[in-house]
């Protein structure tokens, strides 16, 4: 998904001995209005005393799943570690699941419910830095998906052979849809279990590594096990009538080899074999431009799924029919597979670098989508990259800001978040105008902040620190206001030249970019137009029919 809204360059249907403005928009200023939160969002956005009394270690979740009565039973050991002395702390699950038990040391313990959001009574005071252990016994029938992945839930359905065909995707909803947890970004268990019974002719793919399959009656149980940090919207269960075939990915960095496991229904096979070879290649990119596929030891995978897909870590959900582009739908001579290519990247922005608030989304789908543009640039031409960005253009809004607002439940972000987030990262490195320092604050801010949590200031500063240069009025312009900063410039021809005006008209205050005028000779010409002030710049008849400009990324659209 990428898509930008045209600027548009207005432009008299006549310019012959007259004075003629131009006005260039990077948007048309749009009104964002703010949703109103419930005190169920803030129970799940907020990080509350019950909350932030204790950090999550590892999370034991085992899972029993009828198809038929399209329910689930199970229970879920939260292993933790107090930060300090508490009688109380809050886990998460959906009102319409059961809470069956919860116990501590042998000890059932008493528990209130708000909307979502689960209060467990200790009733004793836990000491600071002493670790603990809690299970939670549940079952009920979660959510079902109306339209996965956009629609978080279960979906419940089955292939060609009239097999059952089942998954789950809960991102921004939340995976306490479906199991009990510590339901808020900024905690992810260090390492986990997943266990997973379904009828024995079916098989479960989970996160990670598969430990064991164990056979009971007519049920199996698959036994899955993450080892590294992991989102808890990326823990997934996907059941169907798999066959499973596997390959192996050479580093290029230090030849070692990480091995691929894919998992996909009986009848598409062979398509799959041949589709999936694209991955080498992505992962091989990706490498050379950040790092080491980050989740080495527990494996890539890509797992067929009855929705388009997900990035669910180690485990990647497909579902583009083994089809170029987007569905069959992609730029000329650029084919490459679109959900092989989008969540691939994820495994690098989104679940090893992670936002800690679902308001600062943008940190994973902005960098991804640029890391398409980034692939297409390394195997085709950087013209392919932006004919690549420019093909996904339209679907930008401007109807809200990319950074949303903390400390809720906050599931609205248009996909502005993807597509303008990517051309404002094409934009700043345009603006950066070194390519080299470019490559080195991208790979170096993700080197640096692999497997962690980051927030979009620290991001801020990296750039501002790297390049010696405070970016924060641009930042602040892109990511908090809805609207894009408008260019105005004014063109008074004369006889023999045209003097041009421009200014930054509707901006933040201190918007400081740069944009570039092609001359007669071919060349880009910087001009550094400031808010408020007009500068002026000669124009040689020549450059002056021409009027192209350049700005980083963003297509120009003329209107009479």
């Amino acid at each position: 998904m990428y898509s930008i809204q045209e600027y548009k360059l207005l432009i008299p249907s006549t310019m012959q001995y007259i004075t003629s403005t131009l006005l260039i928009l990077f948007c048309l200023s749009v009104g964002y209005t703010q949703s109103k939160f419930t005190e169920a969002d803030s129970l799940r956005g907020s990080l509350r005393p019950e909350r932030t009394c204790y950090d999550v270690n590892f999370y034991d979740l085992a899972i029993e799943v009828d198809i038929d009565n399209k329910s689930i039973k199970g229970s879920n050991t939260i292993h933790y570690e107090s930060r300090i002395g508490f009688n109380m702390l809050q886990i998460d699950l959906f009102e319409n699941m059961q809470i069956d038990q919860i116990t501590h040391e042998g000890k059932s313990l008493k528990y209130h419910r708000k909307h979502n959001a689960v209060f467990v009574d200790f009733g004793t005071m836990q000491d600071a830095k002493s670790k603990g252990k809690l299970t939670i016994d549940f079952s009920g029938t979660p959510i079902a998906a109306d339209n996965p992945p956009w629609d978080g839930g279960f979906v419940w359905r089955e292939d060609k052979n009239g097999k059952p065909f089942v998954a789950v995707a809960c991102e921004g909803i939340g995976a306490s849809l479906w199991w009990p947890n510590k339901d808020h970004l900024s905690d992810e268990p260090d390492s986990m279990r997943i266990s997973c019974t379904v009828p024995k002719e079916l098989m479960c793919v989970a996160n990670g590594n598969l430990r064991s399959t164990v056979e009971n009656g007519s049920q199996s149980t698959y036994e899955w096990f993450v080892s590294y940090p992991i989102n808890n919207y990326n823990v997934t269960l996907n059941i169907a009538d798999y066959v499973h075939f596997s390959d192996t990915f050479v580093s290029p960095t230090d030849q070692s080899k990480l091995p691929m496991d894919y998992y996909v229904l009986p009848y598409n096979l062979e398509k799959a074999k041949k589709q999936f070879k694209q991955s080498h290649k992505i992962l091989d990119v990706f490498e050379r431009y950040f790092d080491k596929y980050p989740f080495w030891n527990d494996g890539y995978a890509l797992v067929e799924t009855p929705y388009l897909g997900m990035e669910h870590q180690s485990a990647i959900a497909y579902g583009n029919k083994f089809m170029s582009g987007y569905m069959g739908r992609h730029p000329k001579g650029i084919p490459v597979d679109f959900i092989i290519l989008h969540e691939t990247g994820h495994e690098w922005w989104g679940n090893s670098i992670s936002c800690k608030d679902h308001g600062e989304m943008w940190l994973h789908e902005a960098f991804t989508t640029y890391m398409e543009a980034i692939y297409v640039e390394d195997v085709h031409s950087y013209a392919d990259a932006i004919r690549y960005i420019k093909y996904h253009m339209g679907y930008v809004s401007n109807n809200q800001p990319m950074l949303g607002p903390l400390d809720v439940n906050y599931d609205e972000h248009d996909v502005d978040i993807y597509y303008k987030g990517s051309a404002m990262l094409h934009t700043l490195r345009r603006a950066i105008n070194n390519d080299q320092l470019w490559w080195k604050i991208l790979k170096g801010f993700y080197q640096e902040h692999a497997i962690q949590q980051v927030i979009s200031q620290q991001f801020i500063d990296y750039v501002n620190k790297k390049t010696g240069k405070s970016y924060n009025a641009f930042f602040k312009q892109y990511l908090e206001q809805a609207y894009l900063p408008e260019l105005w410039i004014r063109i008074e021809k004369k006889k023999k030249y045209a003097l041009m005006e421009y200014k930054w008209g509707k901006a933040v205050e201190g918007f400081d970019l740069p944009v570039y005028l092609k001359n007669r000779e071919n060349e880009w010409v910087s001009l550094e137009p400031v808010k408020g002030a007009w500068k002026k710049k000669r124009l040689k008849q020549e450059d002056f029919k021409r009027l192209e400009f350049d700005f980083g990324l963003f297509g120009i659209k003329q209107v009479d």
